[in-house]
Parts: structure tokens; sequence; C-alpha cells
């Protein structure tokens, strides 16, 4: 729309602030970037105008000028070429060594940040919705090409199930702007329809437009970003703005096409100079002459095309100057036939005009520049660059081809092939039949009208003086690249990250290749051996909120609450985030800060009984013939020859030997289990169930079935526990006698199927009670009216955590760290020495392992009543000393101990027993005495209270 209407100045430079224009007609472009206001804070900086579909009411705005896009003062930046050359960040504005990064920060960082730069981030909230899909297909075409079409007529009419994408608003590809060829005797235009309503009459293939296909991940998994409403005035409101699709796929098929490449000489950067055939498609399928007096720079056949097309269309073509020195061919020979003039062995030397080009001059071989010829578009054909980046994104191997002077696939890693133009076959016919085959089937195209086409030098194509570009974004010429490897810079990766070629928006997808020939001829060596930048995701940008969609706000992170979340709500609790959980943390009386009702909470649990919501546990059922012989191997405790109806406590290693978790393994059935874990860990240990189930015991008939939030879970702990489950229990019997600790039964509480196990966290009489997630509330409330009349109270998780501590249980996580063995806890009773193999076995048998002077699990007594230490802080030797022996992994003031108490790892710790360590503190170092970690009943006698 903006060419039609004469406007070819559309955008700045990031550096030199130059004039700039449309380069190319799709994701290539570089230059042309505009920013886009749909209303309602809907700002989008840096969208690719060759990309913005028009509708009434858009908005567009051109970036980076001041004060206008006509005059801006920026561009006084060219002046100072030789300062910003390659690499001038690195050597400027540094300053005397000391001050240097001061006089960075403060004077000049700011100062470049507004000089550079593109687009200004919103800074309104995003007003759109974003979905997020997962999908499944057969075969997944990317590329609505002639080889992608192909490809999906191929495996649609073999029955297979086909998703085929592609970035633009309509299928077709090239094929939108071919005027010339015929395809078994159809115009392309024809081919085209009747293609596309054959495939949209298969049930089996599905066809999605304005979809980029970005990124191509491991086995199959490839990420597609779909533009929803974008193109339209009035969405509607149910609609998002995009959908991020992960599709599996059976097989890829990728039909990515070609970019062409710019030519390198002086002055190819203004507004006006454009690729050839990018003019092409703006002729033939939008209706827009790109200019009225037109000099083409080809050093590729394609260039004639884009001549004779523009020349029937009344454009003058003033001068085809091909820097090959014999331009022989059908097309060559057509634009002489049509009467165009040919120049060969001609390149440019030098253009002119300020905000649109208007003149070039042409040096031809070995001769002086002629003069000037006036003109108002420039057109370059330096060849075609296979878009080979999913492919490389795939992990699959890339070859160089000296005929074309291009990478192409090579071996590839995944289920996937290229077809077309991005594969070498860049003629019709060719990529008609590859894309055929690499859907299934086997088929010639009769095609008329489309000549073979050569190509020649690929890198800098004109004279050796003036500002020659390379990466028009970044305002990087062919000088910048020879001053690079002048400079040291022998790897592309090097040179790239030395200029900042192939940087910008469109990721070299214009200037990777013409840097590479430069730096290669620069060397003296050949493409190939001064290697390739990597091809990484995304393809072209997505945005911010696609990645995100509904994450954000109060779904950021998934909040998961308890059945029992909402009576806490109503019963004054205050909540902390623990992983996804919101859990109770305390429940404060009137006047009561966290410590008092803390505090409170303890001694009542220990005095009569608590409540507490322990339905985060991670809650596993493992099920199966080989259900016991599973948990054996893969937990260090003992489980195979556990009884029914019996629980136990089972430490989970890692094959190093660590504890990664713990829990509670209660055994239902000879072939059920029910497995408790942190609920931190429950989908990591779910996760290394399902990795040793599958990778390593896949004889084992065992299933594993996530029940945490099938149950909601009850703890009932203290002295008064008994009194108040069994009066609402039945079907079991409570007694001490018939269910001893660490016992489960199965039967009813409140006439609701429930699993009651008795077990303890807090070192008193303990039961949980386990009953279906619906009627967590309603057993909880009766639960807590029989509590009422036995004097319990809630608690939270803080008095939980106190209530552990003053036992010396541990929480994964806290008192381990990921180099904690078993017999560092003092857990060593809890690994079963005598089995012949489970996980770590191997890893608590090394050197390292046993090695004297690991840290041990101790407890700490400090004398000050006031001294709660720090969580985290250093044990040392004395007062004075900097050696770290350990640290500090819990730390409280113990209302049973009657004063404040730790639990630290520390080096020798039980050899310590008895001595005197410091703990350095914000305000000063505190005596600590090393004692056992537990602090509360030693012999355990309040389990059977």
């Amino acid at each position: 729309a903006l060419l039609a209407n004469g406007v070819h100045l559309m955008g700045r430079s990031y550096k030199y602030h130059r004039p700039r224009g449309v380069l190319a007609a799709g994701a290539e472009e570089p230059n042309a970037l505009v920013g886009v206001s749909r209303g309602e804070g809907r700002v989008t900086p840096n969208l690719r105008a060759t990309q913005v579909e028009i509708y009434e009411g858009l908005e567009a705005v051109s970036q980076n000028r001041w004060p206008s896009l006509a005059f801006d003062v920026g561009a006084i930046n060219g002046l100072g070429g030789k300062l910003f050359s390659a690499g001038f960040y690195y050597k400027t504005f540094m300053g005397p060594k000391a001050a240097g990064p001061k006089l960075w920060h403060r004077l000049f960082e700011p100062a470049i940040r507004r000089a550079a730069g593109l687009g200004a981030a919103p800074t309104a909230p995003d007003p759109d919705r974003y979905a997020q899909y997962y999908d499944h297909c057969d075969v997944l075409i990317i590329g609505g090409g002639p080889a992608g079409l192909a490809a999906a007529l191929a495996a649609g009419q073999a029955g297979t199930d086909v998703l085929i994408c592609d970035e633009q608003a309509a299928f077709g590809g090239s094929l939108l702007s071919e005027r010339t060829a015929t395809i078994d005797g159809l115009s392309a235009a024809q081919w085209l329809a009747g293609t596309l309503a054959a495939l949209r009459a298969l049930p089996n293939v599905r066809m999605m437009a304005r979809t980029q296909g970005f990124g191509y991940y491991a086995q199959n998994f490839v990420g597609l970003a779909e533009r929803v409403t974008d193109h339209l005035a009035a969405p509607a409101p149910e609609l998002p703005r995009e959908r991020l699709w992960q599709v599996r796929a059976g097989r890829v098929v990728i039909a990515a096409g070609a970019t062409e490449r710019p030519l390198v000489f002086p002055g190819n950067d203004r507004p006006g100079v454009m690729l050839a055939e990018s003019a092409r498609t703006y002729l033939n399928r939008y209706g827009v002459r790109v200019g009225d007096r037109i000099v083409i720079a080809a050093a590729h056949d394609s260039a004639y095309r884009a001549a004779l097309d523009l020349h029937a269309a009344g454009a003058a073509i003033v001068v085809i100057a091909d820097c090959r020195d014999i331009a022989d061919g059908d097309l060559p020979n057509a634009a002489r036939a049509a009467g165009l003039r040919v120049e060969t062995s001609a390149v440019i030397a030098a253009t002119r005009g300020r905000l649109r080009v208007s003149g070039v001059r042409l040096a031809m071989a070995g001769g002086a520049p002629g003069g000037w010829i006036a003109c108002d578009a420039v057109l370059m054909a330096g060849g075609w660059t296979p878009s080979v980046h999913l492919h490389s994104q795939s992990r699959g191997k890339l070859r160089f081809d000296a005929a074309t002077g291009a990478f192409l696939p090579g071996e590839a890693a995944q289920a996937a092939q290229s077809a077309g133009a991005c594969s070498g076959a860049l003629g019709l016919a060719a990529a008609l039949a590859e894309g055929f085959a690499a859907g299934g089937g086997a088929r010639l195209f009769d095609v008329t009208g489309d000549p073979a086409q050569g190509g020649g030098p690929v890198g800098a194509a004109g004279a050796a003086h003036g500002k020659a570009f390379v990466d028009f974004q970044n305002d990087v010429t062919a000088d910048d690249i020879r001053q690079a490897v002048r400079e040291g810079m022998a790897s592309i990766e090097h040179v790239k990250r030395y200029t900042t070629s192939g940087m910008a928006t469109d990721q070299g997808k214009t200037s990777n290749l013409n840097a590479l020939a430069i730096a290669a001829q620069a060397l003296g060596k050949p493409i190939p051996a001064v290697g390739l930048t990597t091809f990484r995701q995304p393809y072209t940008p997505v945005t911010f909120g696609a990645f995100a969609g509904a994450s954000r706000g109060d779904l950021f992170d998934p909040v998961r609450c308890t059945p029992i979340h909402g009576w806490a709500q109503e019963n004054g609790a205050m909540f902390e985030d623990v992983g996804l959980w919101k859990r109770a943390h305390f429940f404060p009386q009137p006047g009561e800060d966290m410590h008092q009702a803390v505090a409170r909470e303890c001694r009542q649990t220990r005095f009569s009984a608590g409540l507490f919501d322990a339905s985060t546990l991670g809650k596993i059922e493992v099920a199966g013939p080989d259900a016991a012989a599973f948990l054996d191997f893969l937990y260090a405790t003992p489980l195979r020859k556990l009884a029914v109806g019996r629980c136990r406590y089972a430490l989970l290693l890692n094959e190093a030997g660590f504890v990664i978790d713990d829990g509670i393994v209660a055994r239902i059935a000879e072939d059920r289990f029910h497995v408790t874990t942190t609920t931190g860990g429950a989908a990591r240990v779910l996760h290394h169930m399902e990795d040793y189930l599958q990778t390593e015991l896949p004889h084992m008939q065992a299933w594993l079935t996530s029940t945490t939030e099938q149950w909601a879970t009850i703890a009932v702990q203290g002295p008064l526990a008994r009194m108040i489950v069994a009066p609402l229990a039945s079907g079991f019997d409570m007694s001490a006698a018939a269910m001893p600790h660490m016992s489960l039964r199965e039967g009813r509480v409140c006439g609701v199927a429930a699993r009651v196990m008795r077990a303890s966290f807090t070192g008193e009489t303990g039961f949980e009670v386990n009953v279906p997630a619906d009627a967590g509330r309603a057993v909880w409330e009766a639960l807590w009216a029989q509590g009422q009349r036995c004097g319990a109270v809630l608690y939270g998780t803080e008095a939980m955590h106190v209530l552990r501590a003053e036992k010396g249980y541990i929480i994964v996580g806290q008192e381990t760290d990921g180099t904690v063995t078993p017999d560092d806890l003092g857990l060593g009773w809890a690994v079963g020495k005598a089995k012949a193999d489970f996980v770590g076995k191997r890893g608590l048998a090394m050197a390292d392992t046993a090695a004297p002077g690991r840290k041990q699990l101790v407890g700490l007594l400090t004398d000050d009543p006031a001294a709660v230490l720090e969580e985290g802080a250093q044990i040392v030797a004395g007062a004075a000393d900097r050696q770290a022996l350990g640290h500090v992994t819990s730390a409280y003031a113990s209302p049973a101990a009657g004063r404040p108490i730790a639990l630290a790892l520390v080096a020798d710790g039980r050899a310590r027993k008895g001595q005197t360590l410091h703990a350095p503190m914000p305000g000063g170092s505190v005596a600590v005495r090393v004692v056992d970690p537990v602090f509360y009943d030693p012999k355990g006698e309040r389990l059977n209270g």
C-alpha cells in the first residue's frame, strides 16, 4: 500500500540512522519496520511492513527517528563512520581503567541507547488474549508454496493425517506472483486454485495460513505461531490474538523456500533499492510497480524475469548490469529480444539520492565508472539462499554446494525431509516433484515457461570504495567484515559478534551468506572452511504473548488450593506459597503476631491435639504384580516384604547415593501401594519412577498413578488424636493394640471411604486421614468439631516445621542439598544394606560418600535465649575463623525446649557433640553447642502416648 502511493522511505537504520525503505517482500525484510497501533493500548513495535496486512483504521508509524523521518538528526552518526566501524563499542568510551565502568554506565551507555535502537517497547499492559494448544499429526508440512502443496496433496491422498502451515495470508508461495509458467497445461493461478480446492475437500488435511513454523525441537516437536486477529479491523472478542501450537509430528516436510540475496555495492541501502523477485511479487501479486525508471543489478538469471515482467507492465528498464562475464540463456536472450539493454561484466559503482535512489553509476570490467544514470528504483538479484534454518535447528547436517554458492540440507537427524527451493530445487518442476515425493508419492509435473536459471558469484559485487552494506539494519558494511578479519576474527561466529552482522531482527536472512563470502575472501579460504553461524529458534520473532499464553497476572503460576483452603481462609489462616500450592502458614488469634501464634499452636498440639491440612503431600499409587519389587529397587529402604496394612518411612536416592526425597510407603494389598512424597517433590518423584520403569525396568509389570489431588489428607496429631478420630471412624479398630504406629487401615470416616495411616511428623501420636478430595472439607469440619471438645488447635506449616525440628525430623530440600547421604543425616538405619541392589547402592559404596570429614546432621543450642540463628548461617570453629565447617539448615524458637534450637550440617558433626562452635551473624558471632539433633522426647515414648 505504501509503495503503491509512492512511499519508499519507511525507516532509519539502527546505527547510522540512514534512510531505509523496503528491501524484500516477506519475513526476510530488515529495513521497513513499523510500529502498529490497534487502539486500547495495543501497540506493537518492530513489525515488518512486508507482513502487516492492512485494514480500515490501521495506524502505523515509522521508528527510530527524530524529529521526523525525512529529517533525522541522528543521521549525523554517518559522519563518524570510521569511529563506529566494526567493534567500536569494544574499543571506545572506556576511559581510564579506574573510571572506565562508571564513565560508561553514567555517560556513554545512556547516550548510545538513546541514539541507537528500533521501536520503543510498549509500556501499557497487553490487553489481548493468547492461546496455546498441543497437537499431533502424521505429516507436518511447513511451507505452502509449490513443494509444500505438492507434498500435502500426496500425503493427503494417501490418507495420512496432514497439517500444512504457511506464514503468509494465502497459500501458494511463489505461485501467487507467477504469470508465465504453466503446470499440467494450467496457468499457475488455475493449478493453485484447483490444488487448494482438492486439499480442502480432504477431511484428513488441515490448512493453517498466517502460521509460522518457528522452531524445530527434539523428537519432531515443532513450534507454530498463528496470527489470528491482527489482520482484522474488528475481531470477535472471544478470539485470541495469537495461538501457539506445539505439534508432535510423525514426519516433517520442510518446504520453507529460499531467500533472494542482495548484492553488495556502494549505496545499496537507499530507499528504492530492493530485491528483484520482491519487485516482481509486488507487481504480479499486488499490482504495484515499484518504479518507472528501473536499473537492475544481476548476478543471477532471476533478474531477467523481473525485468521482463516490469517491462511488460510499462516500466522503463534503463539497464541490466550483470556482473558476470557472460549472460547467456533463455532469460537473458529474452530480455535482449525485448529490446532491453544488457551490460555484462558491469557492476554498480555508486548510487545517489537522499531519501530515495535517483541515480547510479556503472563500472565496467577494468574501466572507470561511467556517468550517472537516472532511475527511481534499483533491483538486486544476487542468487538464492535456501532456508535451511529449520533443518539445522533439528540438528540436521548442512553441505556446501559450490555450484549455487549456498548451503543445502544434508543428512537429517530426525524424521524430516526438505523439499523444493530450501533443498536447492529452484526450478518449479523440480520443486513440485520433490514435494510430491516428500509427501509419499511419485509423480512428474508438466511445467512450461520456467526456464533454467544460472547464477554467479556470492559476496561483494560492486566497486571497492564507498559504504557497501551487508547487514542493512545494523549498518554493517563489507569493510567492517574485512576489518574484523584483519583484527583477528577467523571464525564467522566471531565476525558476526564483532560486527553485529546477522544479529538484526531478520537474523541474517539477507546478510549471512554475503558476510561469510566476504570473510572467506579476506581470509583466503573457501567458504565452508570459515564455518557457519548457528541457526537458532525462532525463525522469525515470536511475541512474548504467544509464549506466555494465559500465564500472566493471577495465572502466571498455577495456584493450587487444597479442598480445605476455603475453610482455612474463612477461619483466619495466613497463607504462604509452597511450590504451586497455597498452604495455611499459621492461624493467628486477635492480637497475635506470627511468632506468638506459632508458639501457641506448638504448645497446644503437644498438650492436647492439633489439626493440620497435609493434602499437598505427593501421593502416588503403585500397582501391579511387580509393584513390591519395583519399589524395593527404587527406594533404599527395604519394601519387598512390607506387610499388608503396614507403613514404612522410606528414602529415595539418586544413582550417586544422595537423598532426593522421602516419604511413607503403605502397603494396601499384595499388589498395591500408597506412596507419599514431599509436597515439592511429587512431580519429580513420579517422573523419576516413570523414567526407571520405562528405561531400566521395562520388564516389570507395575503401573503408576498420581493421586495427589484425589485425596484430601488431614493430619490429627497429639496425645488426644485418637479421641478425635475414633468416634468418627467405622469399619476398623483404632485401638493402640489393633492399630500400632506405622500402620494403615481402610474403612470409613464420617461415612466416607478413607485410608487412615497412623504416622507422625510431630513425635506425638498421630493419624493421617485420607478421604476423597470432594469430601475433604466436610470431614475436616467434623474432625474440627470433635477436636474442639478435646481442646485441639489448628496449626499451619510454620508450627509443623517447629514440631518436626524439635524431634530432629528432616525436610528434604532443607536438611539436604543434593550432596547428602542417608548416613550424613543419621538415617543409615533406613537403608537396606542386605538388599542385592537398589538405586544409589553403588553410589553409597564409593570412597567419597564414606570418606571422613563429611558433613553430618547435628543439633545446635545457643546460650542466648534470644539468639535464634539464621538459616543458612555458616558454622566455624572459632569466633574469628573464616573457614566454614558447615551451615545451619533449620532454626526456630522451640516452645518444647524453652530455648532456640537449630539443625545443621557440620563436618564430622557427630564427633563434635559437646563442642562449642560459632555462627557468624549480622550482630556478631554467636556461640553454639553441638548436641544430638533430637531435642524432644529422645526415646520416642510419646508416639504411643
